[in-house]
This record gives C-alpha cells, structure tokens and sequence, in this order.
C-alpha cells in the first residue's frame, strides 16, 4: 500500500477528450479535467462559477429565430441590435430602448383594463412599457401587447396574449399641478374645471400636486378647480396643459431589410455610427444611428462601380440620350428583369437600370453624362445585381471598405478606394480602387475577411493572406494573395485575438488559430487546431462565436444542441481551455435539426459581446426556452464576475432580476417565469425555492436585497487520479481517497463527493450565525473527510447548485493506493 498527496493545482488545460484518459503522461492531463460545466477558467489556474444571466426582455416573435448584433460607437457609448422577422430593436444599458413616452390619463377597473392616451398612434399587435401609473399600481414596470386599439384609448393583454383584468387592481388616479390649496378638498368629492368644464374625483394633495381619479375631459392650465362638496378650490401651474397619471412607451422597432431566414447569414462592418451590412440576396445596406432611438436603414450609392469586366462580345448597347432618363437598347439579348437598379458603364458616363421592358429593351438613370448617344461595343455591367447577387463579406482595410463573394464572382473582392468608402473608380493610382479574384483550382467561395496587419482570407477550401510585392499598402500594381492552408471555413464569421483570427474548419467541429509563425515568404502563417484536447465538447458542431476580451479573454460559441461552449485563451500563457454551459431552464420541442425531446436546460441561439468600462465585457445571449408550455425567446446578459465584497449582490440565477430597496416579502416582475420554480437568494442567504404565479414570488423572509431566477449546477469533475504508486503507476489499481483540501476563494457553500450522486455538502455557517443572515466569503483551505469507497477509478466532484459562489484554485487529496 503506498500513500500519496498528489496536488491538483491548475485547470488552465480545460475539460479533455474522453478520448485522452490514458494519457497521464500529458503534462496536459494533470492541468486538466474530466468535467466543467457552468464553470469557467481563470488564466491563473483556478475555475470559478460562470455568472447567472440577467432577463432583458422578450424578443419581438418567440416563434421565430432571431439574432444579436453588437453596435458599437464607443465603450462608453455601445447597443445590442435584436434582429427578427423584418424588424430591429434596440438594447442600451441592459435595456429595451424605447420610442416617445404617451401620457396615459385613464385606466379602467375593468377586463381587460383599457387605458386612454390621447392620439397615441399605436397599432394592435404593438409591445409598450408602462411606469408612473398613480393608484393602479399594478400596471408600472411591465411590458403589455396593445389590443382593440382606437384613437384614444387601447386594451392591454400580457406576452402569452391573455387580457389584464384590472377588476381586483386598485383605482387609477391622475396627477395634475396645482399652485394653491386653500383649505381641504373632501376624498370622493368631485373636482371641475372652471374653464376646460374636465371633472374628476380627488383623491389627495400635497400642497403642490393633486391627485385625482376617474378623469372626464382635460384639465387646462390656470385655471380654477372647485370642489362639488367642499367648495375648495386651487389653481391649476402654467406648466401644465393636460392630466398625466404614468406613461405608455412604445418599444422602439425601425423596418429591416432582412427576413427571418436570412438573419444568421448577414455579415456587417462598423466605422463610427454607420453600420455595413451585406448579404448576398440584398443589396448593401447601411446602417445609421443619431439617436438612442433613431435608426436609418439606407442603399449607399456607390461611385464608379464596382463593374465587371469590359465587354468582349459584338453586342453593342445604343441609348436614345446622354442624360437624364432615356432608353438603351442591346442588340442581343442582354438584359434580365432582375437587372433593375443595376449599373451600366459606356460612353464615357455611367447610368442605373430602372425598368426593364425586355432582354433588349431597358430604361436608364443616367448618373453621369454621356458623351455621345450612339452604339458601343465597349460597355461594363455592375458587378453586384439581383442577377450576379451582392457581397456576402465586409471588412475594412488599410482606410478601404472591401468587399467580397457575390453569388456569380465567389472568388472575387473589391476594394474601395483609400479613404473614400464608397467611391469604386478603378485605376492604376495608389488610391484608387481595385478588384482581385483568387486563383485557384477550385472555385471556394469567400467566407470571411478578417483584418488584422494583413487581410485573412478565408474560403471554402482553403485560408488565403493578401501581402503586398514591397511591403507597403495596398494598392492596384503591388497586392498579391498567397495561400498557407487548405483546411476550409465554415460560414461562421470568426473572431480576432489580439492578432489571431480564430475560425471554425468548414464541418464545423474543429476551431484552429491562424496566425503568424515567421518569415511571411517561407513559413508565413499555420492554423493549429484548439479542439485537438477535446475534440468531444464541439461534437454537432458550432453555429456562431462572439469574444469577451474581459477579464479573462473568452471565446464564447453556441453548440449545434443550444449548450453554451467557452473557451479561455491566452496564448501567451499556453492556456486553452475548454468549459461547457448550460444556461437554466428547459425546452421542449426540435432544435436545429435534434429530435423532438425536453432538454434540462434553455438553448442559446445568439450571443454576442460588448465592451464597457467596468473592467468586464458583456457577453448578451437570446435563450430559447419553454415557458407555460409556450416557446419563449428572451434576450438576456451574463452579469459580471465581479459581484462585489459580499454575497448580497451576488447573481447565480438564470433570466432572473435583483432587487435593492427596502424591506419587502413580495418580489414581483417575474411575469417572463410564470408557472416555474426559481431559485432565491436574499439578502445574500439562500432561501427556498418558490413558484411563480401572477408575476410574482412571496418571500419567507423581509428582503433588501434579492436575486431571483432559474436555479443551475455548476461543476468540476477530475480525471482519475494519477499518483503512482510502490511499483509504478497507480492507474488500474485500487485506490481509497481518505480526506481532501480544498484551496477556496471568496466562495461560499461548496459540495464534494465521488460522484455527481454522492456529494456532501460543506458547512460554512457556524452555529453563532443567524440562519437568515449571508454568510460571509471564505478564502483560504476547507479540509474534508471524503466519503468514497475503494474504487480503481477514483475522482473527484465539486459541485455548488445554491445561488451563491465558488471558485477553486486548487484540490490537494490524500489516498492510499493498493498494489495488486
């Protein structure tokens, strides 16, 4: 029997391949782990719980996919777009942004409630937030679907659809500024304008505001209220023309070019406060913002092309003008009815396509002048069309604007000229604009553009970088493209790492690194694979990739199967290592082309990250549950790592929310969870788990602080240990773990075992503690006495499923190992 200490003091290798458990050799092996769910890894070593996720707000249609995209004009000043069915919306700051605020000046005790607010504008089927009701209370801080609208009034029903029944809500009151009291209105007494004729029903005063209910008409300003009973009266303030008792705000939506089927396929570009954005059914569009709530959608007009090449055939094209609009006739058949709004070059100027009559016959926009209205042979058709398609790649570049892989020219990219985005006037100037196809034996067709002091290519079969002849910018006499690799990319647009460009291999499965490794010229550039450890945690492969820079440099991707995938990368430090999400919930139905199955947890569909300056990215995701048996989509965001000093603002829930105020028992706004059970924490305590009904949770206990939400598990699971033993290794033989230490940091409520159905819980809280009060975070070494039997394939869990943290920097059992 040998006794052993082996320390298990880094997991920078991440979970490992099944497929690697042989290898206890590996260096890797001792840094790695069998298992990390819901954990992520430090680059220092340790592994912590992931951050629970924060309810944003529901997506436009839950039945159908929708997609993120990060709008950032500076990280002080960033947006998450929500794409769906035609339709964009817009978060800031964790929020719904939303359209003009319309004074409501009327709610009914009624079902449905109906709300009066004068011209609204609103149409059925619109999503609005209401705040600052006065008396029905029960209205403020929720988001309802307008109804049976009319000019001035509309009912409100909740998400799922169902009518709101005001009857058992308290009376609404609306507010109006008064400038005089003289003396005491009576409750219940009728109040009536002097000059407006308005009534309504007082309810109470401050001195300066007056509350009132059941308002008939508008009250003007200045002039005199009088009581019906007491016969008081007050002057209504100058500043006030109507009554107000909260608001309705729309939420802000603008027309998108893009269908639902074809959101995951749109690839854009960002410089400042205009968005590009391509796709090869569409023509360019970009994207401008000059206000939270103001957003343009627009066609660029592109200068000087792009064209294709010069016609080398006998038909000519002969216009009946040299300007304005004018007819051009072709005398073979040329034209097509999808090359309405196409370019055409001849003659010295340039026109537009605007209608087409026949393959001979079109009408033209001319756009610069011809210099003579006869037939030529020497003509150019745009590149970009309905009929040859539009870009699928974007990029900038060394101050140009590219583009690339139209459906006709997959192969081919387009550059603007330099610092002149949309000016394509070709030419052999430093400046001007050039075209250049890849040559090669196969036709692969353009995935991604990634620009970093080169421009990487990726393609269809193979990885490309755009080098100049003299080491210079890039202009029309010096670029040349080599080839480095032939592995092949997936339609997945990739993420930079410093000066890395991260992609996925064209089935999906394997991420490789491309980047640098020498002499541009002999070596150049190689694209190691990162899934080579763990080839297991990509299997269905991935759909998209989002970077979170901080703090500690993640590589967040969506599995086939909606599971969360992560990746911690520092090259530097040679930490890449794997970890695996599930972010809480369930979901019934089919996914991606899965079975129709209830899966334990809620399927991500869309990530993507921004930066801030708080010192952590945020990492946004669109999760895909089932709610009430219903399918709901809900925009959500990873809260921070750094939760503070204390667990009382800790947050390790899922689509849950936080309060901070004072005392309550009642936590409601959970109208998204309706009919789940949550998992609470209060006041930095655990507490027992509740249902949701009604939109709300009552509390064991008073709370200041809350956090409530889906409950997760998060977990790490080592290898089988290997600690050798008196005549060599000690894989295959018996083995008794006898006790363990657990190094800990600021971590509370830990659980460990053998297995993943045999944990012991850790104590924490001492006996002086009251049961309600947070206990506070404990650094330092819990020593544990192991409960586990005599096992060969002896491992360790260590698990946390309260809503409260864990990190652990380092596992130090002792064990006897039996020789056989």
């Amino acid at each position: 029997m040998a006794r052993s200490a082996p320390s298990l003091s880094s997991f920078v290798a991440g979970e490992i391949s099944p497929r690697l458990e042989g290898r206890t050799e590996l260096e890797k092996y001792r840094a790695g782990a069998s298992e990390l769910l819901n954990m992520v890894v430090h680059p220092h070593g340790g592994v912590t719980r992931r951050p629970g996720t924060e309810f944003l707000g529901e997506v436009k249609n839950s039945a159908t996919k929708t997609r993120l995209i990060p709008f950032q004009f500076k990280t002080s000043d960033t947006y998450i777009l929500e794409f769906s069915d035609s339709i964009m919306r817009v978060y800031r700051n964790g929020g719904q942004v939303l359209d003009t605020a319309k004074n409501i000046t009327g709610a009914t005790q009624a079902n449905p409630v109906v709300i009066t607010s004068a011209a609204h504008g609103y149409s059925n089927g619109d999503e609005v937030f209401v705040s600052g009701v006065t008396g029905m209370t029960q209205l403020n801080s929720r988001n309802y679907k307008v109804a049976n609208k009319t000019t001035d009034t509309f009912e409100i029903t909740d998400l799922y659809g169902n009518n709101i029944d005001g009857t058992a809500f308290t009376a609404y009151t609306s507010t109006i500024g008064v400038n005089l009291v003289s003396g005491a209105f009576t409750v219940g007494e009728t109040v009536s304008g002097g000059t407006s004729g308005a009534t309504a029903f007082y309810v109470s005063d401050n001195g300066t505001t007056m509350n009132l209910t059941g308002v008939s008409g508008v009250f003007q300003s200045g002039e005199t209220l009088t009581g019906g009973t007491s016969t008081e009266t007050a002057t209504t303030t100058a500043a006030d023309t109507s009554t107000s008792g909260g608001t309705s705000e729309k939420i802000f939506e603008v027309a998108s070019p893009y269908p639902a089927t074809k959101i995951f396929d749109v690839k854009f570009v960002q410089s400042a406060d205009t968005m590009y954005l391509v796709h090869p059914e569409y023509a360019v569009r970009t994207l401008t913002r000059t206000d939270h709530n103001a957003w343009t959608f627009a066609t660029p007009e592109f200068t000087g092309g792009p064209y294709l090449d010069l016609n080398t055939t006998s038909t000519t094209v002969n216009p009946s003008g040299t300007s304005g609009t004018k007819a051009l006739v072709a005398s073979a058949d040329l034209f097509a009815s999808t090359d309405v709004g196409r370019l055409i070059k001849f003659n010295g100027g340039h026109a537009e396509i605007t209608a087409f009559t026949d393959a001979r016959n079109v009408t033209i926009s001319i756009q610069s002048n011809l210099t003579a209205s006869t037939a030529t042979v020497n003509w150019e058709l745009g590149a970009w069309s309905d009929t040859t398609g539009y870009p699928s790649c974007v990029t900038f570049f060394e101050q140009r604007l590219v583009f690339a892989a139209t459906t006709e020219e997959p192969q081919t990219m387009f550059f603007s000229k330099n610092g002149d985005y949309l000016n394509f006037t070709s030419g052999t100037n430093a400046d001007d604009a050039l075209i250049y196809q890849i040559a090669s034996n196969q036709v692969n067709n353009i995935r991604y553009l990634s620009a970093t002091r080169v421009l990487t290519i990726g393609t269809s079969g193979g990885e490309y970088v755009l080098t100049t002849t003299n080491d210079g910018p890039v202009t029309p006499t010096n670029a040349q493209i080599r080839k480095y690799s032939n592995y092949g990319t997936a339609n997945v647009e990739p993420v930079q790492v410093a000066d890395v460009t991260m992609f996925l291999q064209r089935a999906k499965r394997k991420l490789r690194e491309f980047k640098y490794a020498g002499e541009i010229n002999t070596s150049g550039y190689i694209a190691t694979d990162l899934t080579i450890l763990a080839e297991h945690i990509t299997e269905g492969g991935m759909l998209g990739m989002a970077y979170q820079q901080e703090p500690d440099s993640i590589v967040w991707m969506i599995r086939n199967d909606g599971q969360l995938i992560g990746l911690t990368y520092r090259r530097e430090e040679e930490v890449v290592a794997w970890h695996r999400h599930t972010i809480g919930g369930t979901y019934t139905g089919t996914h991606e082309g899965l079975a129709s199955a209830t899966y334990a947890y809620g399927m991500v569909e869309s990530i993507a990250t921004l930066p801030s300056d708080s010192g952590e990215d945020e990492l946004y995701m669109i999760v895909k549950r089932t709610i009430n048996s219903v399918t709901k989509r809900y925009v959500e965001r990873m809260k921070t790592f750094n939760f503070g000093d204390d667990t009382t603002e800790a947050f390790f829930v899922d689509s849950g929310l936080s309060y901070s105020g004072s005392a309550t028992t009642s936590f409601g706004g959970l109208y998204h969870l309706n009919g789940e059970t949550v998992a609470s924490l209060v006041n930095g305590a655990t507490h027992p788990d509740k249902t949701v009904a009604a939109g709300a949770i009552s509390l064991d206990t008073s709370a200041t602080n809350a956090a409530v939400g889906l409950a997760y598990t998060s977990r790490i699971k080592t290898l089988r240990l290997e600690s050798g033993s008196a005549d060599g290794t000690s894989q295959g033989k018996i083995k008794r773990i006898h006790s363990i230490t657990l190094r800990l940091h600021e971590t509370v409520g830990v659980e460990v075992g053998s297995s993943t159905n045999e944990v012991d819980r850790i104590p924490f809280r001492t006996s002086a503690m009251a049961m309600s009060a947070a206990v506070e975070l404990f650094t330092g070494d819990k020593e544990i006495e192991f409960r586990g039997g005599f096992e060969e394939d002896e491992q360790i869990v260590v698990q946390q499923s309260q809503p409260l943290p864990l990190t652990l920097l380092a596992i130090y059992p002792r064990l006897n190992t039996f020789d056989k």
